[in-house]
């Protein structure tokens, strides 16, 4: 596996990102041309509707699998980071990071951790700005 970085660290799965993303998008402006184009004419417009529906909940489903997982993840990265923290200096992670923070901070090493967690949330960094302050990356090749 390739060293992880900040430059490299994010991860696009073009069958899901691009292919499946893409076919939806593009079914679903067909759609919508489809049901206009019925609607014109006078046609009966159920079965135009009912497909264009049918793609809103496509794209409704594509976008909630993706979150449910992420947000299921994060919740595991919080425990997880939470008592790595907890076995490098004796105490919880500070309650001011925001989740988005402390998904960031999984990337530090156990030498950093402390310190980063710290200035983070003295600083309110960003997620971006705690990845771009890692001197010493810890990959994470499992996040989906």
């Amino acid at each position: 596996m390739r060293v992880q970085s900040f430059s490299n660290h994010t991860r696009l799965v073009p069958g899901f990102h691009v292919f499946l993303a893409g076919l939806i998008l593009l079914s679903f402006a067909g759609a919508m041309v489809n049901l206009s184009l019925t609607y014109e004419r006078g046609a009966n417009s159920y079965s135009a509707a009912l497909i264009a529906v049918i793609l809103v909940c496509l794209a409704m489903l594509f976008y909630y699998a993706r979150v449910f997982a992420l947000r299921a993840q994060d919740r595991a990265i919080r425990a997880e980071e939470n008592f790595r923290h907890y076995v490098l200096t004796g105490r919880m992670l500070d309650q001011r990071l925001s989740m988005p923070q402390i998904v960031a901070l999984r990337f530090a090493s156990d030498g950093e951790l402390p310190e980063l967690a710290e200035r983070a949330a003295s600083q309110n960094l960003s997620n971006r700005d705690i990845k771009k302050a890692v001197q010493h990356w810890r990959a994470d090749h499992n996040r989906a």
